[in-house]
């Protein structure tokens, strides 16, 4: 039985999409199909370059028509910036292999800059560029800053002719070897402070960039290249002063996004895996999945899962429906980016101790899974910096909401033109949210869903009562352990709306409410053991422990689920 909840190549129909981006979707998984599982791991242990994965993609225009927005295209009406059906596309490359995704994904933050800008020229450029089926890189980490933008040591020196020559170095630059738009970041010689801050144009196959090498053992080429004397027009300058520092944060804010739906991904291949596996193992006369344990384990991960999905489907309708006045999606950006990606982590291990040695066996999907799962938490910033931006959000979201018309859900093929116009990077404080018990009132009748919220209601007496005081806010080590407390208060609200939008049965809600519950003690116990946790602070910690609302019958059937999956999908060699 198939499971409508999973990404599954046999029955994936995206009927909810317009008749070009379904059939390009589909193209898609028919391109991986073919290639077969033996193909996709010989191409990923031997580290070979996508080249024939880009050439399909020139072939087909499918990153042209996904990438290119509908003011810089040709007049094509499918070509657009349409965050729904790049969600979608994104959780098709995980689930075959992160390398693929990976070379889509640098190429977004590539254009990122580009689509900001107001330089006619470079918007042309790029639109033929990815015409042409070329790929863009995004230089603006270096190797002794990483991605602090204010020490940036690549420098522009006036040439005298109203241009400039870019000499330095730039490091972890996706793309780099091939890319035929670099958009990189630097600053003047000549000017002082944030006034002199530059995004330019280059092209790796200019004979003034020098690629030195690829920095990770990957398919994925993570470049190190350096400019020496790199001619910059005028033509090619995308943005100068503070618009290039904004322009250098909004193109994250695009980009980290798509971290969220390739988690997705992999997981979903790895289940696949993982529950095929153990159904079929026998142990001591015994198949492995009627152990008590292992059907918990696997429950657990695939409820998790199901979580992920439907916060990351929920969070595209706010990045959607944003607008100068509507910035809740910068919220949810950085919580698809750091909660999603974890929780996909724990999806993975939970599986991994099912099935033991197999995961690491090198004809599956799941060895590479296992690792390539690591790094989504680790790129776009650290979960440590999305957990501290996501503090900037708490006591406006917690306690103080405002009215807002109901966002609806977005699948309409509209392009999602305020991306590229978010304005100045500052004023998060200042961002108002809906109601968020609104969604927990909608299932208030659910037991763990009931037993949650008192936890989330505790939250916010802990917001008012016990909060860190001055000196408390620099610890950051104890700011972290309230920010993980918040984002599942977070996470649990855009669950809640989108099982409301698409009627998610309410056995596998309420399981996966009483991992959520788990989840908030265990972060409240860790609360309570840091260092500078105040006394008031430890008794609320413990307080705001609880135990799930346990229903055996309710488990059982949510296993029932989980174990459809055996043998539901297969790739073939």
């Amino acid at each position: 039985m198939a499971d409508a909840l999973l990404f599954n190549p046999r029955t994936y129909d995206p009927t909810h999409f317009d008749p070009e981006t379904r059939r390009l979707l589909r193209a898609t998984v028919d391109w991986f199909e073919a290639r077969g599982k033996r193909k996709l791991i010989e191409d990923y242990r031997s580290r070979a370059w996508l080249a024939d994965f880009l050439e399909f993609s020139a072939k087909e225009k499918l990153f042209a028509t996904f990438l290119t927005p509908a003011a810089a295209g040709d007049g094509q009406g499918d070509q657009r910036w349409d965050t729904a059906r790049i969600a979608a596309l994104n959780e098709i490359f995980g689930f075959y292999g992160l390398d693929y995704w990976y070379a889509w994904q640098v190429t977004i933050l590539g254009l990122g800059p580009v689509w900001q800008s107001d330089n006619a020229a470079a918007r042309t450029r790029a639109a033929e560029l990815l015409t042409q089926g070329e790929v863009f890189a995004f230089g603006l980490s270096e190797k002794s800053h990483g991605a602090d933008i204010y020490s940036t040591d690549m420098l522009l020196e006036p040439d005298g002719d109203g241009g400039f020559l870019a000499t330095g170095s730039k490091y972890y630059i996706g793309n780099g070897n091939a890319a035929g738009l670099v958009s990189v970041f630097g600053r003047r010689t000549d000017v002082e402070g944030p006034d002199g801050y530059v995004f330019f144009a280059a092209d790796s196959r200019h004979e003034a960039y020098h690629l030195v090498k690829n920095v990770v053992d990957s398919s994925k080429f993570v470049s190190e290249f350096r400019l020496e004397n790199y001619p910059v027009a005028a033509e090619d300058v995308l943005h100068t002063g503070k618009a290039a520092f904004d322009a250098a944060l909004n193109t994250v804010n695009v980009g980290k996004f798509n971290l969220c739906t390739a988690s997705i991904g992999i997981c979903e291949h790895a289940m696949y895996e993982a529950v095929t596996h153990a159904q079929g193992r026998i142990l001591y006369g015994r198949p492995v999945t009627a152990f008590p344990h292992v059907r918990r384990e696997l429950t657990d991960a695939y409820v998790r899962l199901v979580g992920m999905k439907l916060f990351s489907d929920r969070a595209v309708d706010y990045f959607r429906s944003a607008g100068p006045d509507d910035r809740r999606y910068l919220l949810f950006n950085p919580m698809t980016k750091m909660k999603v990606t974890t929780e996909g982590e724990k999806v993975i291990d939970l599986m991994w101790d099912v099935i033991a040695a197999k995961g690491f066996e090198k004809d599956n999907y799941f060895a590479q899974a296992a690792i390539e799962i690591r790094g989504l938490p680790k790129l776009e910033g650290t979960v440590h910096v999305n957990l501290a931006l996501i503090l900037k959000f708490m006591r406006n979201h917690l306690l103080d909401p405002v009215a807002y018309e109901p966002v609806p859900t977005r699948l309409d093929a509209a392009d999602d033109d305020f991306l590229f116009r978010q304005g100045p990077a500052r004023g998060l404080g200042s961002i108002r949210f809906h109601d968020w018990r609104t969604a927990y009132d909608a299932f208030a009748e659910v037991p763990n869903v009931a037993r949650f919220r008192e936890q989330a209601d505790a939250l916010c007496e802990f917001v008012k009562t016990a909060a860190p005081d001055e000196e408390q806010s620099r610890d950051l080590d104890l700011l972290l352990a309230v920010g993980q407390l918040f984002a599942l208060v977070v996470h649990g609200q855009l669950i809640l709306e989108q099982a409301r939008l698409t009627g998610l049965d309410e056995d596998v809600l309420d399981e996966l409410f009483a991992v959520l519950v788990r989840d908030f003690s265990a972060h409240a116990v860790e609360l309570h053991g840091k260092d500078s946790a105040t006394e008031a602070q430890q008794r609320w910690a413990l307080d705001a422990v609880r135990r799930p609302v346990v229903d055996s019958a309710r488990s059982a059937r949510v296993w029932e689920t989980v174990e459809s999956l055996a043998g539901a999908y297969e790739m073939a060699l």
